[in-house]
């Protein structure tokens, strides 16, 4: 196993089962838990696949029964409101709630995981985002459904940006260049965002949403140093988390939960 501990995230393994969680939300494991899953020595959950998740859960010290389910994530700027135990919902990328007792739970395959968590109101968020979704810019819109749903304060709000495919691996032609180009053209300094790739037979370019979603939440006054990163692309660890890239249609999913004690 190679250790992916990192000064934001740690590694942690318990028999079959390995996850990641970040250091700083660990400060209120009290109140919060959660993760992001795995492959683990069995190159896959069956849970995962299935939307169960139970050995996870007991590992990690979840009450299986307050699982939300999605059943189809869609790369839209859909958040839901989660309101009671073992909701089910479909076509939609996000879910919040200041609920005890409830998780969420998102599956992921490149795409970037983003967590909210309140202290001071004791509400969450979980979000989809690929880089369809951070062009319509779901995280910046979870944490204003948040604000405005559960009366969290900019300024108390903790996000977290899980490992997702890099900056390194995101190469996209043309077309999608240049529809990051049009959206975000007002974010200014895209050239820090947005490289060239160096065959010249082929032009590409690599695309860093980390960046962009960064400078999406900072854009509605939540502080930078509230914005943690895990620094971690599943792309180059490919062998320890499902990356769609890298394994095409054979990728499995990860999952990121958090939920209420």
């Amino acid at each position: 196993m190679i250790d992916l501990s990192n000064e934001t995230m740690i590694h942690i393994q318990k028999g079959d089962i390995e996850y990641l969680q970040f250091r700083k939300l660990l400060q209120y494991q009290d109140k919060v838990v959660h993760c992001y899953s795995l492959k683990g020595k069995n190159n896959d959950y069956a849970e995962v696949k299935q939307n169960n998740y139970a050995s996870l859960y007991e590992t990690i010290g979840l009450e299986k029964e307050g699982f939300t389910k999605i059943e189809y994530q869609a790369h839209s700027d859909k958040i839901e409101v989660v309101k009671t135990k073992k909701e089910i919902f479909d076509k939609i990328d996000g879910l919040i709630t200041n609920k005890k007792g409830i998780s969420l739970s998102l599956r992921f395959a490149d795409c970037t995981p983003i967590l909210f968590y309140d202290p001071v109101k004791n509400a969450i968020g979980n979000i989809h985002s690929g880089w369809k979704g951070t062009v319509q810019k779901i995280g910046q819109k979870g944490a204003l459904k948040m604000m405005e749903r559960y009366g969290c304060k900019k300024e108390d709000l903790l996000c977290f940006l899980g490992p997702c495919i890099e900056k390194c691996h995101f190469e996209v032609g043309e077309d999608v260049k240049k529809i990051f180009e049009t959206t975000f053209a007002y974010l200014g300094n895209l050239e820090n965002i947005i490289s060239k790739g160096e065959k010249k037979e082929e032009q590409k370019y690599f695309i860093d949403t980390t960046a962009i979603n960064r400078k999406l939440l900072e854009e509605v006054g939540i502080p930078s140093c509230h914005i943690i990163e895990s620094n971690i692309c599943t792309v180059c660890h490919a062998d320890q988390m499902h990356s769609y890239r890298a394994e095409k249609e054979k990728a499995g999913r990860n999952t990121a939960i958090i939920g209420l004690k």
